[in-house]
């Protein structure tokens, strides 16, 4: 056997992100001898159909050993994680791990992190990226520690953001970069060709925490870089959204995609503007920001074409002011 079909490996993660790394070690001829995701998530309106993660879709294909633990201190899933026998533990997406977990494979436990730590620590590095409008973000290594994405960095790579790059094209990117920077740092492992660097305090200056509803609503009275970036760094999931009072109606409209024309309106900030045909635009303090891929609720995402053929000619539309 190969010195890489030797290492027992146990990978954790959950999301489609974590599925690229796996595959790399699945399709590289790695030993990966368990994989741990979470339980099933009941999903419809009754909560009555599970549904499972992608992770365990793609380890069910593959034939691999699957651990789905509700609690990860539960002394039979410990037992059942001692019994594999790991040699490194890897985790891509997954969620906080006690010190009895990530403390127990001899090699120790490595994470996959979307973006260029010391920056970006939490659980929304993606989307805070973009949102603040970095030109550059990049996926890291590191070994687990204590307290949460703080441990010593193995490796990173990194890629450029576009301008008009959003969180969903980001994370693609990403995750078939980080696919290549787990093999990378397995095969570093493996020879021995490990350095960790301590991350170090005073260079985090940016953060990624959760992102909840209210994080998501749109400011009209920032600038139109700023909301231009926000609702980029939203797209297209969790996504930014507005009110708009359409006619009698007040609808709330997810954003998705904009563009950004720098001017001196003369017009009050907030003011939609349209020809009813293709065009919809929101007043800001340096210009216009064109609405170009928009939702209303229960209905399918369109582009602002067939948003406005929806509308009556006479329905006024405001953005109401908090």
């Amino acid at each position: 056997m190969t010195e890489k079909e030797n290492l027992r490996i146990v990978y954790m993660g959950t999301p489609d992100f974590a599925v690229e790394s796996l595959r790399h070690l699945v399709e590289g001829g790695y030993n990966v001898v368990g994989v741990v995701t979470m339980p099933d998530k009941p999903i419809g309106r009754h909560q009555t159909t599970l549904s499972a993660s992608p992770v365990k879709k793609y380890a069910e294909k593959q034939g691999l050993h699957l651990l789905q633990p509700a609690r990860l201190k539960d002394e039979t899933f410990l037992a059942e994680l001692r019994s594999l026998r790991a040699d490194l533990q890897i985790v891509v997406a997954f969620r906080m791990l006690p010190e009895a977990v990530w403390n127990m494979p001899p090699l120790g436990t490595f994470n996959l992190h979307a973006s260029l730590l010391p920056q970006y620590r939490g659980a929304a590095p993606i989307n805070w990226a973009v949102i603040n409008g970095e030109k550059e973000t990049g996926v890291t290594t590191f070994f687990l520690k204590h307290t949460l994405d703080t441990g010593d960095i193995i490796r990173q790579k990194r890629i450029s953001i576009g301008e008009d790059d959003d969180a969903g094209t980001v994370h693609d990117r990403l995750m078939t970069i980080g696919g290549t920077l787990v093999v990378e740092t397995v095969d570093a492992i493996l020879s021995g060709d490990v350095t960790p660097t301590p991350q170090s305090v005073e260079a985090c200056t940016k953060s990624a925490p959760k992102i909840f509803r209210e994080t998501c609503r749109i400011d009209w009275n920032s600038s139109t870089q700023q909301a231009h970036n926000f609702i980029r760094g939203l797209s297209p999931y969790p996504a930014a959204w507005t009110e708009m009072q359409i006619g009698e109606r007040l609808q709330t409209l997810k954003i998705f995609r904009t563009a950004r024309e720098h001017t001196n309106p003369t017009e009050k900030v907030g003011t939609v503007l349209t020809d009813g045909r293709t065009t919809l635009k929101v007043v800001m303090a340096d210009g216009y920001l064109h609405i170009l891929s928009l939702q209303q609720a229960g209905k399918r995402r369109m582009d602002t074409a067939d948003f406005l053929r929806g509308i009556r000619l006479d329905e006024r539309l405001t953005i109401p002011q908090p």
